[in-house]
């Protein structure tokens, strides 16, 4: 029974080393977090827009195949 005491202790104690050590971040580095974050949310959005493009393209082609095929 003690060595379930002392075991939840040591890991209690590890839990508020861990969290009471943090950073606190200023408003500068948050807005910077922020663009960083928009930024590559918008590159991800491209690169959806472009694969959707040539996915268009490849399906465009291919019912123009089947239409030339079929003629």
């Amino acid at each position: 029974m003690k060595r379930i005491y002392l075991i939840a202790i040591v890991l209690i104690s590890l839990g508020l080393s861990f969290t009471g050590c943090r950073d606190e971040k200023t408003p500068e580095e948050k807005i910077e977090t922020a663009i960083e974050d928009v930024k590559d949310d918008l590159e991800d959005a491209e690169d959806d827009v472009q694969d959707a493009a040539e996915d268009l393209k490849d399906e465009i082609e291919e019912v123009a195949e089947e239409k030339k095929d079929n003629s």
